[in-house]
């Protein structure tokens, strides 16, 4: 299998049952300082028991370093300990789109925009990314818990960030964030770009295949494979009961990769000025899945490596009132506590974004 054919492919379940140990490297250890968060017990959906009985994956309660949850306090890095289960499966062999995708992969990066710091056509851009919007149309725009008695709501997250590596123009990866945006769950996103120099290696380590998405939920200690699967935990852990409509399970030619293909690899491979150190803060991001300008920012932040937390605010989001708080009624919006920086407009947010995180500049 080729290394594009493996970056794109759909994946398979890979868990961890060793012992638990750190697997970041000497540079990340040096860059980030470890904050210690105790133990704790898991607490189980009953789709995650099934998988448990089922032999799907194992899970033991593994001591996890994760980061706060709370922006402003987020100095260290993802250091989830898992390790790697011996017996590791995988059946994507015999997959067509694992042989499609070995083919579309280099083509897309041929016909793609180019430098993605450089001047764009914005019309195309917005008309591309508008047209990706329309084939998941009906997925990854709104909450569906917007209905639900609010008493039912304690809070609005996990206690803990959900942690998810992908990369923008994976069509599996988008139908997990598809279902953050349904379930109101924000998220720790790590991307992993083809070219990657940090988080792709962060997911072989953890996970024991450089496959995407790669989802880690801290609050119960799975760490998983698979979007469907993926898609059907978030459901029964965060869903309230709901469960995830058939798009966000299997995706059509059409619904599935066609916004991948309106975007000509927009969202695939690091950019080659990209500084390869990240800011000690995480961006943070205001977004949903299916907005168009919020995508194409999406990308930049993907081809920039730039880890960052996903707020989503679909229409009837419980945190629209936080991003009403900051100042803004529409989204992207980007805020940066590296610099103090907050901005809106997904023009100025590219151009803010390729200016600050470049190697070029000094």
């Amino acid at each position: 299998m080729s290394v594009i054919s493996l970056m794109c492919s759909q994946t398979t379940l890979c868990y961890s049952s060793k012992p638990p140990h750190s697997f970041l490297t000497d540079f990340e250890n040096s860059l980030f300082p470890r904050t210690s968060i105790p133990a704790f017990a898991l607490k189980l959906s009953a789709y995650s028991q099934r998988l448990l009985r089922n032999g799907n994956f194992v899970s033991r309660r593994n001591r996890f370093h994760a980061s706060s949850a709370d922006s402003d306090a987020d100095t260290t890095e993802l250091e989830t300990q898992l390790s790697r289960e011996n017996g590791a499966v995988s059946s994507n062999g015999g997959n067509p789109s694992t042989s499609f995708l070995s083919v579309l992969c280099p083509l897309l990066k041929l016909f793609s925009g180019g430098d993605p710091s450089q001047e764009r056509n914005f019309p195309l851009e917005v008309a591309t990314s508008s047209l990706s919007t329309l084939a998941r149309f009906p997925w990854g725009s709104r909450s569906i818990l917007q209905n639900l008695d609010r008493q039912d709501i304690t809070t609005l997250d996990p206690s803990m960030h959900l942690q998810l590596f992908e990369f923008e123009a994976c069509p599996f990866c988008r139908r997990v964030r598809e279902a953050l945006t349904e379930l109101d769950l924000s998220a720790e996103v790590y991307p992993c770009p083809k070219g990657s120099v940090r988080h792709r290696e962060m997911v072989k380590r953890f996970g024991g295949k450089e496959q995407f998405p790669f989802l880690i939920d801290p609050n119960t200690g799975i760490s998983m494979y698979e979007s469907g699967e993926i898609v059907k935990y978030l459901f029964e852990q965060y869903g309230k009961g709901r469960k995830p409509t058939v798009g966000l399970l299997e995706s059509t030619l059409f619904t599935g990769w066609m916004p991948t293909i309106f975007r000509a690899g927009r969202g695939m491979t690091l950019w080659e000025k990209a500084k390869r150190d990240p800011p000690p803060k995480k961006l943070e991001l205001y977004s949903y899945e299916n907005n168009p300008y919020a995508r194409i920012v999406r990308e930049a932040l993907c081809e920039l490596e730039l880890p960052y937390i996903l707020q989503n605010v679909g229409e009837g989001s419980l945190r629209s009132k936080s991003l009403d708080a900051s100042g803004s009624k529409e989204v992207p919006y980007l805020i940066d506590p590296n610099t103090g920086t907050q901005v809106g407009d997904y023009k100025k947010i590219l151009s803010y974004l390729f200016q600050t995180y470049s190697a070029a500049i000094v």
